[in-house]
Parts: C-alpha cells; sequence; structure tokens
C-alpha cells in the first residue's frame, strides 16, 4: 500500500497583511511548518499607502511593539466632524496620554507597517513566497481542502490546514462555499490621496508637535452618497479621503475623486492641505456591513481572517481594522496549532476558533455595533441629521439684534422642521444609539 504523501506544510496562510502575518506568527512561534503566501513582491505592496493602527492587540504578540514598529505619528488629537457643504461642527478631543507608551493609535504607511509584522512572522520560521496567487483550492476525496493552487507552474502546495487572509473578495472563501451573500450593497468603496507637505507645515495647521499626529472623521462631506470621509497626518504628508457605498456610487454617476475634491475645498479642509502636492491616489473596497455580512468562519481544512471574513468595524466614531485583522489572525493560529496536535482539522475540530472570536473584543465588539452600519448608512444620518446639527448650533450662536435670542428648544423645533426630520424617526435612531453605544 501506498504511504500518503506528507504535506508540503503544515499550514498555508494566504495573504501576508496584519491577519495573515499574525497567524503565521503564532505557527512559527510553535515550531510549525508554516508558508506564508503573497501575491504582492512583499507584504504591504498592494496595500493602500497609509491608514491609523491601533495596536493594542500587538501587546499580546510583539511586547513593546511600539519601540520598533514603522510609525509615522502617534494620534493624539481625535476629532469626529459633522459637515454641511458650507458648514461644519467637530468634537475635537486631544490628550498626551495618547502620545506615551503603550500609546493609543498611530498613523502608518501599510507597506512598512506590513512587512515589519510580516518579517516577526519569518524570523519566527515561517517561509515567505512572494508574487504568487493562490488561484483555488485543493481537496480530498471527502472534500477537505488539502492546500492550494497557485499560478506558478507545478506550483500547488498541499497543508494539514489553509488559512484564507486573501482580503476583502476573499476568492478563496467563496470557493469554498463560506460566503453566499458577498452581495455589493455590503460593501464600500475608500479612495485616498496622500498629499505632501513639510513636516513644520503639517506641525502647524493641525498645531502638533514631535510625533503628534491628528485623525479626523467626517459625516455629510459625500454629496448625499451613503458614506463619509477621514483627515490624518503623516510625518510629512496628509490623507485625505472618501468612504463611499458601491451602489450608492455607482447610481450617482460621480467619481470617488470628485468627491474628494469638494472636502479639500471645504472651508475646514482647505488651509490644512492649501499648497500640498499630489504624492499618492488609491482606493480599496471595504467590508462596511460587519457582522451581518460575515462568512461561516471555518470549515473542513480551512479558516478565514481579517478582511476575508468581513472583520472590518465601520461603525462612526471607530473605523478599525488593522486591529481586527490582527486579533482575527492570532485566534485563528491558536486554533490552527489547538487542531493540528489533536489532528482534527474538520469544522467541528476547528470550532475553537470561533470561540476565541467570540470571547475576545473581535466578535464582541461587532455584535454590539452590528446596527451602526445601517443606522450610519441612513440617507438621515448622511443629510438630514448634519444639517440639522449645524443649523442648530449656528443659530446658537448667532446674534441676534434687536431681535431677542430664540431658546434651544424653540430652535430645535424649527430646524427639524427645516430639515424635514420626522420626531418618529429621531426618537427611533436616538434609541438604537443609546442601545449601542450604552
Amino acid at each position: 500500500m501506498t504511504e500518503p504523501r506528507t504535506p508540503d506544510f503544515d499550514v498555508i496562510v494566504v495573504g501576508s497583511g496584519p491577519a495573515g502575518a499574525s497567524a503565521a506568527l503564532v505557527l512559527a512561534r510553535a515550531g510549525k511548518r508554516v508558508c506564508l503566501l503573497e501575491r504582492g513582491p512583499f507584504p504591504g505592496s498592494k496595500n493602500m499607502y497609509g491608514g491609523v493602527v491601533y495596536g493594542r492587540i500587538l501587546d499580546t504578540l510583539i511586547p513593546r511593539w511600539w519601540e520598533e514598529a514603522p510609525i509615522q505619528r502617534w494620534v493624539t488629537r481625535r476629532g469626529t466632524v459633522i459637515m454641511t457643504e458650507q458648514q461644519s461642527l467637530t468634537i475635537d478631543y486631544r490628550t498626551t496620554a495618547w502620545g506615551e507608551a503603550p500609546y493609543n493609535g498611530a498613523t502608518t504607511f501599510r507597506p512598512d507597517f506590513d512587512s515589519w509584522l510580516a518579517g516577526h512572522a519569518t524570523d519566527a520560521g515561517a517561509v515567505l513566497v512572494t508574487s504568487t496567487t493562490a488561484t483555488g483550492l485543493l481537496r480530498d476525496g471527502a472534500g477537505r481542502v488539502t492546500g492550494v493552487r497557485t499560478d506558478r507552474p507545478d506550483g500547488d502546495l498541499s497543508a494539514s490546514l489553509v488559512i484564507a487572509c486573501d482580503g476583502v473578495n476573499s476568492f478563496l472563501a467563496k470557493e469554498a462555499g463560506l460566503y453566499p451573500h458577498a452581495v455589493p450593497e455590503n460593501f464600500t468603496l475608500g479612495a485616498k490621496e496622500v498629499l505632501a507637505l513639510p513636516r513644520d507645515e503639517i506641525d502647524k495647521r493641525f498645531g502638533l508637535t514631535g510625533h503628534e499626529g491628528a485623525d479626523f472623521e467626517i459625516v455629510g462631506c459625500t454629496r448625499g452618497i451613503a458614506g463619509g470621509g477621514f483627515v490624518y497626518t503623516n510625518l510629512d504628508s496628509i490623507a485625505v479621503g472618501v468612504v463611499l457605498s458601491v451602489t450608492q456610487l455607482a447610481t450617482a454617476k460621480v467619481r470617488p475623486e470628485e468627491l474628494i475634491a469638494d472636502l479639500k475645498r471645504h472651508p475646514m479642509v482647505a488651509p490644512w492641505v492649501e499648497g500640498a502636492d499630489l504624492k499618492e491616489y488609491s482606493a480599496h473596497l471595504i467590508p462596511e456591513a460587519g457582522y451581518d455580512m460575515m462568512p461561516t468562519l471555518a470549515a473542513d481544512g480551512m479558516l478565514i481572517a481579517g478582511d476575508a471574513a468581513a472583520m472590518c468595524l465601520a461603525a462612526g466614531i471607530w473605523l478599525e481594522g488593522v486591529n481586527f485583522a490582527i486579533g482575527s489572525g492570532k485566534a485563528a493560529g491558536e486554533a490552527a496549532l489547538e487542531a493540528l496536535v489533536t489532528g482534527d482539522v474538520t469544522a467541528e475540530g476547528l470550532a475553537g476558533y470561533r470561540s476565541r472570536l467570540d470571547d475576545s473584543f473581535v466578535l464582541a465588539d461587532h455584535k454590539r455595533l452590528r446596527r451602526v452600519p445601517e443606522l450610519l448608512m441612513s440617507e438621515r444620518m448622511q443629510t438630514q441629521y448634519p444639517q440639522l446639527m449645524c443649523n442648530l448650533v449656528e443659530g446658537m450662536f448667532t446674534v441676534t439684534n434687536p431681535t431677542p435670542k430664540k431658546g434651544v428648544v424653540a430652535l430645535g423645533w424649527q430646524e427639524l422642521r427645516r430639515a424635514k426630520v420626522k420626531i418618529r424617526h429621531l426618537l427611533r435612531d436616538l434609541w438604537t444609539s443609546v442601545r449601542t453605544f450604552g
């Protein structure tokens, strides 16, 4: 009788972003034979130029990571902005605590950050294979996933287990039948310009010193298309961008760069970007619907993590992705290790992955905030409420002499009528917010 062929690897991790690198790191440290497969020439090469990273989960993987990670700025100024064409209302929070270890959030260039994190996995023993695309899944006679096909000649790679971290439009998850509801309505398009400015000019315009950074998240800047905008600072550049409903963007027949141009012309943003030179333009899909669009997370011989599993928290005042990718990748690595030790890599044997996610912030936060994407993408939140709130505050601070000032309640009723907001909708949205954020 022919002896069964030993797999090429214990685990193949497809995608070397934060989720894949974290999974590979956990497994390699445990002495497992790990292949980290990347279709780009290096980890992070196909990602957008920068982003805000919240690194608390990294404490559990790389102690004192902030001493070595390729960080641009530590975010010490965080603003939430409600905007109309000519108005803006900002909750602007600053703290020196976020500028000190262990820090809270940071801006970073994803090619640098992803390469750094993947480097820890390879240092631990993972084999990084770049410029190679996983084109499909290998299966045994029982249908269990046993590896991946690649675009290299004779490039099939076998493994006891595959962890798919191949991004928002995961072809492997779809091929495995785990993503039956990947409909366009669940996705947004993020588009961004990176604008070069001297470091001292950025410090002056945003009121920053040293490695302090600023991050502003914006609602009401997308011509009524469901979505939002953002502005954040790197060392010597500013990122300005929008996040837009894919379906509404197509219906509106507007290009994302037109909306970015609108945002750069806005009275609030224009002084920040005046004279800046365009360094990069990029765009990518975002799994906006969160918990309600997540696929089945495990199959026989396979797990899914990161954006491939829709683990991106797009909940208005919380816009986070890398930390959820790292958290899910870590949990996938731990569950894979447990399954390899027991010898059971069926979906049942991999059930520890789901339980780890349920017990962590990854699914706890997604469950609690699962109704927020629907609320934030509603027409009321996108157009009516920004106008209502900006007009109300403008009315409160407008001096009307010789006419007496109106009371806040009277102004509120006036602006509710002007914005055509129905009381029942307002109360329902307030109740949803209280239940979610309370």
